[in-house]
């Protein structure tokens, strides 16, 4: 990757450590504390919304222990998801105060021009065709990257002809560490970016020759869910191109946010 290009401080489903996930004010206050761009999840309701939640119902977050693709946009707004955030002390400090799931339509237009990096979560339906449709329409595939551990996803993006930037799928993360180098070059037409953990098990990702054959093929390298400043800064040290945290205040003053 070219060397002035400087890394991106993402904020994991918002500020998550301190607010309920994936919530429009736990969005704002990940870009108050300096976070350059936001990660999301989503999935669709019946009445073909995208909606903005890792899970694919609600019962984590709100307790209401039913899909979001067998309800409708209106009636998964009515659950509450600040109930889904637990304090130390077990409690729920955000319960009744107004949380709500938004919609992915509502975070492109209540945060233009912020980046994004949006994770197609729903296999069926199948939810491409509408996250590719919704982004056009607000002109922002140059700052939203879609991404998704399923290759189904991501083979329909591409189809679709998706203008922005994509993820590798799980399969292709595979494919690209179980290659040799030379025999790579296919996959510089799949996707742009590599997002991974910081290991898998035993295998450990986060390492300088990992890294270096993503760039070798021009992706950026993302690694996920990083809440420990020192290893924001080991990782950065070793060439990665972004980090994904839920704290975003820990992980502010790596990237000289004070």
């Amino acid at each position: 990757m070219p060397a002035s290009r400087p890394p991106v401080f993402y904020a994991h489903r918002g500020a998550a450590a301190i607010l309920p996930e994936n919530t429009l004010p736990s969005f704002r206050r990940a870009l108050e504390l300096g976070a350059h761009a936001l990660e999301m999840d989503v999935h669709m309701t019946r009445d073909g919304h995208l909606v903005v939640s890792r899970d694919p119902a609600g019962e984590r977050m709100t307790g209401v222990a039913r899909a979001f693709r067998d309800v409708t946009l209106a009636e998964a707004q009515t659950w509450d998801a600040g109930w889904g955030f637990v304090g130390p002390g077990g409690d729920r400090p955000f319960a009744g105060l107004g949380y709500r799931a938004p919609s992915l339509e509502e975070v492109l237009r209540e945060l233009p021009a912020v980046p994004l990096n949006i994770d197609l979560k729903q296999q069926r339906p199948p939810v491409a065709a509408q996250a590719v449709a919704l982004i056009r329409r607000h002109g922002a595939a140059e700052r939203v990257t879609l991404a998704s551990f399923h290759l189904g996803n991501m083979l329909a993006v591409r189809r679709l002809g998706y203008e922005g930037p994509t993820a590798l799928s799980q399969p292709e993360v595979v494919a690209l560490l179980a290659t040799p180098r030379g025999a790579l070059r296919w996959l510089r037409r799949l996707g742009t970016v590599a997002q991974l953990p910081v290991r898998v098990g035993p295998v450990v990702l986060a390492s300088r020759r990992v890294i270096d054959k993503c760039h070798d093929l021009e992706m950026r390298v993302d690694f996920w869910t990083i809440n420990d400043p020192s290893e924001a800064t080991r990782l950065l040290a070793l060439g990665a191109d972004g980090i994904m945290t839920d704290d975003p205040a820990a992980i502010a003053p790596v990237f000289g946010v004070r």
